[in-house]
């Protein structure tokens, strides 16, 4: 399996553990919409500095969070899921 195949499947199951729209997560994660959607959908190649701050921005989101941009590239097969989408929160 490929890093930006474990970096997407790592990416949607945060979202999903914080019940986050992809419009929010992206805010939180500190990139574009467009961008969190194509990393998802494995369109793009991802830099690992962007992966770090991706981990640090969501530690800014979830002091508590231990997630590292390690945790965001390991591969969990209790992480794959058929998550995609959730209503933005008014």
């Amino acid at each position: 399996m490929k890093l930006i195949e474990i970096l997407s499947i790592n990416l949607k199951y945060y979202r999903m553990h914080y019940n986050l729209s992809q419009e929010k997560f992206a805010e939180v994660l500190g990139t574009s919409l467009s961008y969190l959607n194509q990393i998802e959908n494995l369109k793009v190649n991802v830099r690992l500095q962007t992966v770090d701050k991706f981990a640090d921005n969501l530690k800014k989101y979830d002091p508590k969070s231990k997630i590292t941009a390690t945790d965001f590239l390991t591969y969990n097969k209790d992480h794959i899921t058929s998550y995609s989408r959730v209503d933005e929160k008014k």
